[in-house]
């Protein structure tokens, strides 16, 4: 059923927590897109998926999307942030750090 889903949905129901240790895998394989929390994770990753060249060049261009640094890897692996969320758009993915209310 969920296949009969539009792609955003798809994606939306895909979409979950995730902490720094279950990522370090997919970052130290240069795997992880990091979104702006600016941004709607979701449109993203259904832009990502849909090939939206141009979406993906002007996130890019403003760089609210992009391989996660270094300095913030490291920022979340100290601190252990509990407000991270992520979804595949294989081969990557997209993470996205949402401030708490």
């Amino acid at each position: 059923m969920e296949e009969s889903l539009p792609l955003r949905d798809r994606l939306n129901l895909e979409t979950a927590r995730i902490t720094w240790l279950e990522l370090e895998r997919y970052f130290a394989g240069g795997k992880v897109i990091h979104v702006d929390a600016s941004l709607d994770l979701v449109a993203v990753a259904t832009g990502i998926a849909e090939d939206n060249t141009h979406l993906i060049q002007q996130w890019l261009a403003t760089q609210q999307v992009g391989q996660l640094r270094d300095e913030i890897a490291i920022d979340w692996a100290n601190r252990h942030p509990d407000h991270l969320w992520a979804v595949v758009v294989a081969p990557w993915v997209l993470v996205q750090e949402r401030l708490s209310p």
